[in-house]
């Protein structure tokens, strides 16, 4: 479902300016910029930060030097030019009363979004209600680039939207899994929606907004931070129902947003590697708290989604002595591993009698599990590999 326009009723303009604007201001995930927000509004706390000293009263809880880098950033914030480089890429700018917002990103209190700057078609809030966020290491191993790229193809081929970061490593295999499979992906990113970050995967990431969506708190243009790497995962784990792990350390970005997914009660998952392997250390830690291990995407449906979705039941294979009838496997059992016996002995270590014991010899002859010699009965060298021909009587 697409999106053209960003100004919905319920939204002033001069709301959407100055939240957009607040956004080159405030640092994402600032308890204290949030909660001016909530009590003053977008606009007030704008204008107390742009209006010369003394003319407006000053934000509560600010150090004057904090407040001197809060003013210098928004003397030269621009909306009306964010807004158009966005634009300008095919992308919007949504922020709380859009029809757009995603009503989950609320339960992160003062600490959600100031408003969200997107690139891409679909619509936000409904591909939000149906989708799984799939993390973890960069320098993952060829195990984990296969289950992540797995994970994203089953849950895109189920109808699930699956949601990383577009990092290296396992959010990659995720997206070019669900990708593969035609599936939608929603790419939440540490930058601009304009910035390929990192730059070996800028094809990835001009895919993504292509078929999918991009996602990112910071303005266009904005290039990534190591804090703000950790802060945009709480709201890979908010926009999301739940979040897989796949290969992390135990100081692993990745375990930030599990733990942010438990804190906002979210479903948390993940998926066991070696023992001995330190990459999967840290999911292991996971597992060993409130983690549910998973090996699939069936499982992971199976927890996040409705009524309904059930994985398939799990079970070795089938062997050809499973479809026997009770009576023809007892007398199958009774048969030495070597040599052979007559029908007599046969009936007496089954337990039945000699007439029976017979006629399920034969029935098994039939089958290709026992031969018959001039000595008696033994097992056949080879057991019968099709099993379709099994029969579940005696006749």
């Amino acid at each position: 479902m697409g999106s053209k326009g960003c100004a919905v009723p319920g939204v002033s303009d001069a709301e959407r300016r100055a939240r957009a604007a607040l956004t080159r201001v405030i640092e994402p995930g600032d308890e204290s910029g949030g909660r001016w927000l909530r009590e003053y509004g977008a606009e007030a706390v704008l204008r107390r930060l742009t209006c010369p000293d003394g003319y407006e009263r000053p934000l509560p809880g600010v150090s004057a030097r904090r407040l001197q880098g809060l003013r210098a950033r928004a003397a030269v914030a621009d909306p009306e030019r964010d807004l158009a480089a966005v634009a300008a890429v095919g992308g919007r700018f949504v922020c709380p009363g859009d029809q757009e917002w995603p009503g989950q990103l609320d339960d992160l209190g003062d600490a959600r979004p100031i408003g969200l700057w997107l690139r891409g078609r679909p619509h936000l809030r409904i591909w939000a209600l149906r989708s799984v966020a799939v993390v973890g290491a960069r320098a993952c191993t060829a195990y984990g680039a296969h289950m992540a790229g797995a994970l994203g193809a089953g849950l895109a081929e189920r109808g699930w939207v699956v949601v990383s970061g577009a990092a290296f490593g396992v959010d990659g295999a995720a997206h070019r899994g669900a990708l593969a499979a035609s599936g939608a992906t929603v790419g939440v990113l540490a930058c601009g929606v304009d910035v390929a970050y990192p730059p070996g995967h800028a094809e990835l990431i001009g895919r993504i907004a292509e078929e999918g969506l991009l996602v990112a708190e910071l303005a266009p243009g904005d290039h990534p931070t190591q804090s703000r790497f950790i802060l945009r995962n709480r709201v890979i784990a908010a926009l999301t129902r739940g979040t897989v792990v796949v290969e992390a350390e135990h100081r692993s970005g990745s375990l930030v947003t599990a733990r942010a997914a438990q804190r906002l009660g979210r479903f948390t998952m993940g998926v066991p590697g070696p023992a001995t392997s330190g990459l999967s250390a840290g999911v292991h830690e996971l597992l060993r708290g409130e983690g549910v291990l998973v090996t699939d995407a069936a499982e992971v449906v199976e927890l996040v989604g409705d009524i309904g979705e059930l994985a398939p039941a799990r079970r070795g294979p089938v062997l050809p002595r499973d479809l026997l009838d009770p009576g023809a496997a007892r007398v199958l059992e009774s048969l030495p591993a070597r040599g052979a016996v007559d029908g007599r002995d046969v009936a007496r270590s089954a337990g039945t009698t000699t007439d029976e014991a017979l006629g399920r010899l034969y029935e098994l002859h039939s089958l290709g599990f026992v031969e018959r010699h001039a000595e008696g009965w033994k097992l056949a060298p080879v057991v019968p590999r099709d099993a379709e021909g099994v029969r579940r009587g005696g006749a």
